[in-house]
């Protein structure tokens, strides 16, 4: 299950409009989702808090054979309340659970050149945000610091201090570029000293200039019958200046935006020329409530070849069949009139008001000046899962996850919300060992306020 403090970095990011999914790491981040989602196991609850605006807080407790746990504060600059509902009996799942998430529109090109920045805004305070976590009883400490220079520019810093490290433990330092158009990164890494460049090049859809606002909006009208997607390619090369070594990597992905009216999909296509190996991976969201992916692998020097399946299903809540209220319920006699023999009272009638006309919200209404008729506006409409548009958004009640791979390995995953906790029981099942099939047995509780 996700956590909860990566929901909260993930708000940050939305209320700084950073796109984490404009990277070249996040290239495969929609089939990863449906093939490689974690299961848990042992026993694990969570306890997490908005304390305020900018300020949460996470406690967790888990047993598997020795108890241990953790303990996670985050801060942000900016506040974060408005872009996410805390409260773990309110949040809405798809948001939380989905795993195949649309990518993040780019921004439009602006028209008319952007007036320099003053030096009252050179000097305002930029988004920026601190996170560390405390694992017990190892003493193992994690910390992530995020400091937004510019809107293009960020930077980040992470640690991990550990014994069992070489060393202690290890930092990573990224200096992330983002256009919209193209992205850029920069690593550097006390872990071998490993040194890395890479960087994604997006075209079609909405990176293009000349694209027009209502096809980017998905209004064309033409457009409406294509597939309306980003097309993306890009690379990473890295070095390790102890070990000596290095390596490199191309792919590309196609995926559909948002505004597309079809079905959402996402192939990607990567390759390795000097290990020799090549992936590609396809996620289609197959209906309102289901989403499959599929991964094949092969090494053109070894000949070995591995293949995964996932699919993510939804269910929704179950409802009683709510009375009819038009149905006409007979007269039942009271204990003293069976008594006496004889009838109760006849009951009086009950006037039905007529229903009153729908107005279609397409037709004209009577505009304030004769002659001129005005259309009614509609409500906008609100976020559906599985890539549609609807007047609200659906409620569910949970997702059943399930991959399987070329080695018989099944990943089972049931997560889901019982009043105000969520929950995420998941097994791992190993097909070749009949005698001991389930390897992974796991339970997570979380809750929120």
């Amino acid at each position: 299950m996700r956590e909860f403090m990566d929901y909260v970095h993930s708000a940050f990011y939305e209320a700084t409009g950073w796109r984490r999914d404009n990277t070249y790491a996040a290239l495969n981040a929609t089939s990863d989702s449906l093939l490689d989602f974690p299961t848990p196991r042992g026993l694990r609850l969570t306890l997490s808090s908005l304390a305020s605006p900018n300020f949460a807080t996470s406690y967790q407790l888990g047993s598997v054979g020795v108890v241990d746990g953790s303990i996670s504060y985050l801060f942000s600059s900016v506040p974060l309340r408005v872009l996410l509902t805390p409260q773990s009996e309110k949040v809405s799942l798809p948001e939380l659970l989905r795993s195949y998430r649309p990518l993040s529109p780019l921004p439009r090109p602006a028209a008319d050149p952007v007036p320099p920045q003053s030096p009252l805004d050179a000097l305002a305070p930029q988004p920026s945000l601190l996170y560390g976590r405390l694992y017990l009883p190892q003493s193992q400490l994690e910390a992530l610091v995020v400091r937004r220079i510019s809107p293009a520019l960020q930077l980040q810093f992470s640690a991990v201090s550990a014994q069992h490290l070489r060393d202690g433990g290890t930092a990573l330092g990224l200096a992330q570029y983002d256009t919209g158009r193209y992205a850029l990164e920069g690593l550097a890494s006390s872990d071998g000293g490993l040194l890395g460049f890479r960087g994604i090049y997006n075209f079609g859809g909405d990176a293009e200039v000349s694209a027009p606002a209502n096809i980017a909006e998905g209004n064309g009208g033409s457009e409406r019958e294509r597939i309306y997607g980003r097309f993306s390619t890009g690379g990473e090369i890295y070095y390790g200046t102890l070990n000596k070594s290095g390596g490199v990597s191309l792919g590309a992905r196609f995926a559909t935006l948002p505004a597309h009216k079809g079905t959402p999909l996402c192939a990607t296509l990567t390759l390795n020329p000097l290990m020799g190996n090549i992936a590609a991976s396809y996620a289609v969201v197959a209906g309102r409530h289901c989403s499959l992916a599929t991964r094949m692998e092969f090494n053109v020097f070894s000949y070995e070849s591995g293949w995964a399946v996932g699919m993510e299903l939804w269910r929704k809540p179950f409802q009683r069949p709510a009375p009819d209220k038009d149905e006409v319920k007979l007269p039942t006699r009271s204990l003293e009139a069976k008594l006496e023999w004889r009838l109760d009272e006849p009951p009086a009638l009950a006037v039905v008001p007529e229903p009153e006309p729908v107005l279609d919200l397409k037709t004209p209404v009577p505009s304030a000046v004769p002659g001129q008729p005005t259309l009614r506006q509609d409500r906008p409409a609100g976020r559906v899962p599985g890539g549609g548009s609807g007047t609200e958004e659906e409620e569910y009640a949970g997702v059943l996850k399930a991959r399987l791979d070329q080695n018989l390995r099944i990943g089972v995953l049931w997560e889901g919300r019982v009043k105000s906790l969520l929950f995420s029981l998941g097994s791992g099942i190993d097909l070749r060992k009949l005698d001991k099939p389930f390897r992974t047995l796991g339970l997570e509780i979380q809750f929120s306020s």
